[in-house]
C-alpha cells in the first residue's frame, strides 16, 4: 500500500485595495457626472444588474437608484445576464433576488423580461437587440465588472461594453453575437455592437467596478458614454494586475470546493486554473497547467448552472444530482460552448 503524501498550509498575500464606503462612492462617483443636466423630473433611468456574484452588488445598486431618485429621477432595475436563470425572466429576477437585490430593498421596480427590441444592424450584418424595458426608459445606466474573460484575450474583455452587448441583448442578443464572435474577433463584435447601443440607447453612464484578489470591491469609477471604452481599457489592466493566482506553475490535482455563474462566466475562473484556450489543458504558454480538476459542489447562487463541468475531469456525485440540466444547456448552447 501506498504511504501518504505529506500534507502542508500555505497562505498567499495580495495586494488589498479596498473601498471603505461603497454606497458613499458610489454617490461621489456618480455625482462626479453630473446627471441632473441629462435626467428631468420623473424622467426614467433603467439600472442593469447582472448574474455575476459581485462582491457588494445590492449595496452598489441601491447606491445607484438612490442617486437618480436623489436627482429627480425614476429608477427601474433590469436584469442583465444573457441567457442564464434558465433564459426566463422568472428565473433572471431569481438571481437577483439571491444576491438580495430586491424591490423592497433598492426601494424601485425590478423589470423583468426576456423581450428585445432590435436598434439597428451591426456592420457585419447580424441585428443588435436590447432589452425592451431598457430601451423604452427614459435613460439606461450600465453597471458592470471589469475583469479578465474567461475565454477571450484583449484590450477589452468582460465589463461594461459586454454588458451592454451580452448582459442587455438577453437571449436573443447573446445567441447572435456568441454566433458571429465564431466568424470575427471577440473585440470586434464588443464594439462593434457597443458603438450600436451606445448611439441609439440612450446610456448616460457607466458603473465600473474592479475588484482585488480577495474577491473585494477595489475600485467603483463611473464614467460619461464618450470615455466608457477608453477608461476600461485602462481598468481592465489594473483588474488583471490584481488577479489572484495559484501559487504553483503546475499540479497534478486542483480540488475545487464549489463552481457557479456567480463565480464565474463559466462557472470557474479559468484565467486562475488555466483552462481559458483548451477545455482539459492548459495552451503551451497558458499556466498553471494543472492536469486533473475535481469538483465538490455547486454554489446556491448559480441556481442549479452547472456550466463549467465539462472543463473538468472529476466532480462528486451530488454535483451531477444537484444540477439544473435544463439551465445549464441553455446556457451553453447559447454561449456556442456545448
Amino acid at each position: 500500500m501506498n504511504a501518504i503524501p505529506e500534507f502542508f498550509r500555505i497562505r498567499q498575500s495580495f495586494e488589498r485595495p479596498l473601498v471603505s464606503d461603497v454606497a458613499g462612492e458610489v454617490q461621489r462617483q456618480l455625482a462626479g457626472l453630473q446627471l441632473e443636466k441629462v435626467v428631468q423630473a420623473d424622467q426614467t433611468v433603467a439600472i442593469s444588474a447582472g448574474s455575476r456574484g459581485i462582491a457588494n452588488i445590492a449595496i452598489i445598486i441601491k447606491a445607484i437608484a438612490e442617486h437618480v431618485r436623489s436627482i429627480g429621477g425614476q429608477p427601474i432595475i433590469i436584469p442583465s445576464m444573457g441567457s442564464h436563470g434558465g433564459a426566463t425572466a422568472e428565473g433572471q429576477r431569481g438571481i437577483l433576488e439571491g444576491f438580495g437585490i430586491t424591490e423592497e430593498y433598492c426601494g424601485c421596480p425590478i423589470q423583468s423580461s426576456m423581450e428585445t427590441v432590435i436598434v439597428a444592424s451591426a456592420a457585419e450584418g447580424f441585428d443588435v437587440h436590447f432589452d425592451r424595458n431598457a430601451f423604452e426608459a427614459d435613460h439606461v445606466i450600465v453597471c458592470g465588472r471589469v475583469k479578465p474573460h474567461t475565454g477571450f484575450s484583449g484590450d477589452i474583455e468582460s465589463g461594461l461594453m459586454k454588458m451592454m452587448l451580452i448582459g442587455l441583448g438577453k437571449r436573443a442578443g447573446a445567441e447572435i453575437y456568441h454566433r458571429a464572435i465564431k466568424d470575427y474577433s471577440f473585440g470586434q463584435i464588443v464594439r462593434s455592437v457597443a458603438r450600436e447601443v451606445l448611439s441609439r440607447c440612450n446610456v448616460i453612464a457607466g458603473v465600473a467596478l474592479v475588484e482585488n484578489g480577495f474577491d473585494e470591491t477595489a475600485i467603483i469609477e463611473a464614467v460619461g458614454p464618450d470615455n466608457i471604452e477608453e477608461r476600461e481599457k485602462e481598468l481592465l489592466r489594473e483588474a488583471k494586475r490584481l488577479l489572484p493566482q495559484l501559487p504553483f506553475p503546475a499540479a497534478d490535482l486542483l480540488i475545487v470546493d464549489r463552481i457557479g455563474k456567480n463565480i464565474s462566466g463559466t462557472g470557474l475562473d479559468t484565467n486562475i486554473v488555466g483552462r481559458k484556450y483548451l477545455d482539459h489543458r492548459a495552451a503551451d504558454d497558458e499556466y498553471p497547467k494543472i492536469r486533473s480538476i475535481a469538483i465538490r459542489g455547486l454554489t446556491a447562487q448559480t441556481k442549479g448552472n452547472a456550466i463549467g463541468l465539462g472543463l473538468c475531469e472529476f466532480c462528486r456525485s451530488h454535483v451531477v444530482r444537484e444540477m439544473d440540466r435544463q439551465a445549464t444547456f441553455i446556457n451553453c448552447i447559447t454561449g456556442g460552448h456545448v
